[in-house]
């Protein structure tokens, strides 16, 4: 369509032509005394198109001629910018390939060429990051070398060739700088270096995946664990690790958390500063249960945070999670009220089969001393634990209500099983 409408315009401008040119009678007559000129119209107009056109290309012709030293200037530094630009990628592939010393030479090599071209009348388009990426590709390189004068020279250049007040892609290059500068201090354990590294990033690089694992893992070396405790659950809220894995870590952290509590007071006010969910989770539970009874707080307390626990034992725990929180029970009995020895006495008729159980519903009785329906049940658990502390506390147990009973044969009985289980 548009061929055939340009054909169109150009017949029309044809047509145009012919027709004023075929029937222009017009002379114009030029006197240069002595003589006359006399030319025809059509004539005049050929003359002066084609003088405006020779006109024209000569000019062109000049400015081309006039502009040629410039071009060469440009053109020699365009290939030098692509010789540097070349190097830098040859840096950036050994540096890849694991080639540490070519990767360095090159990376210097790249620097060299840019601080050639710094002097050009012409400014290289990105020389900033140009040098930055070469200077970081040198530090990396120097790192693996474990040459730590020549990286931390590297990157103090890289540093210091950034503006302070740096704006677009240089604010990018400045924070991925220090955050290099955050991995290798980490690579070398040195924790405190490393966050200070991090504490220099903007608050919004500082929440970036990249920054709050080295933070993660820097704060897990300094010892800093509720610090590495909040930044793994950003991690996991972030998505940063499997569900699975983030729960892990967290769950690790609370224990070490709870595990450096020195007084009741402060494990209250972590045990406050957790999420429900984590209240839930059942070594977390026993672990600061344990630990409050351990630092004198009160059974009811101790029951207390357990509860959440016991409440899922429609789901059945692993072995040594069951264990250590029958353990804990068991030594926090005291002062035992009627929901809890209901809850202990459903559990127990709810899972008669479950020693476990048993036992515990009987070591609740001998705390409101039951004494009859203890000796009942601890005659059914004994011969049927299978954990040794747990055999030899009811053996113990029956051998000391059989004392009290004055029933001595019963007693000794019950005292050699507690000796051959304790052996």
């Amino acid at each position: 369509m548009r061929a055939a409408l340009w054909l169109l315009a150009l017949f029309g401008v044809a047509v145009a032509g012919a027709l004023f040119a075929g029937n222009n009678q017009g002379t114009v007559t030029v006197f240069w005394p002595p003589y006359r000129v006399d030319l025809s119209l059509n004539m005049v107009l050929l003359l002066l198109l084609g003088a405006f056109a020779l006109l024209h290309a000569a000019l062109r012709g000049m400015a081309t001629l006039v502009e040629l030293p410039g071009r060469a200037r440009r053109w020699r530094m365009q290939q030098k910018e692509r010789a540097m630009h070349g190097t830098l990628l040859e840096a950036l592939t050994q540096l890849l390939a694991g080639r540490f010393l070519r990767a360095r030479r090159a990376a210097q090599s790249a620097i060299a060429q840019q601080e050639a071209l710094a002097g050009a009348p012409e400014r290289v388009p990105h020389a900033v990051a140009l040098r930055t990426v070469a200077q970081l590709v040198a530090a990396e390189a120097s790192h693996a070398l474990q040459d730590g004068a020549a990286r931390d020279a590297h990157l103090q250049q890289a540093l210091d060739g950034l503006p302070e007040r740096p704006t677009g892609s240089e604010v990018e290059l400045r924070e991925g700088v220090q955050l290099r500068a955050a991995r290798w201090a980490l690579d070398e354990h040195d924790a405190q270096t490393a966050l200070e590294r991090l504490a220099a990033l903007p608050s919004g690089a500082a929440r970036r995946t990249l920054a709050l694992r080295a933070r993660l893992k820097a704060t897990r070396l300094s010892y800093r664990t509720a610090e590495a405790l909040d930044t793994a659950r950003l991690l996991a809220k972030h998505r940063a690790f499997s569900p699975q894995a983030a729960a892990s870590i967290v769950r690790g952290l609370l224990l070490e958390l709870i595990g450096g509590a020195h007084d009741s007071a402060q494990l209250q006010r972590i045990w406050q500063g957790l999420d429900a969910s984590e209240r839930q989770m059942p070594e977390v539970a026993v672990q600061a249960a344990r630990q409050l009874a351990r630092l004198g707080g009160e059974p009811a307390q101790v029951r207390a945070w357990l509860l959440p626990v016991w409440e899922r034992l429609a789901e059945p725990l692993p072995e040594h999670q069951a264990l250590k929180l029958i353990g804990v029970l068991q030594d926090n009995l005291d002062g035992l009220d009627g929901p809890w020895l209901a809850r202990i006495e459903a559990a127990s008729q709810a899972r008669p089969r479950d020693a476990r159980l048993q036992y515990l519903s009987a070591m609740a009785c001998l705390q409101r001393e039951l004494w009859g329906k203890a000796r009942q049940l601890l005659g059914q658990a004994a011969p049927q634990l299978a954990d040794p502390a747990l055999r030899a506390s009811a053996w113990r147990a029956l051998a000391q209500l059989a004392e009290q009973r004055g029933d001595e044969a019963e007693a000794l009985t019950a005292w050699k099983q507690a000796a051959q289980v304790a052996r």
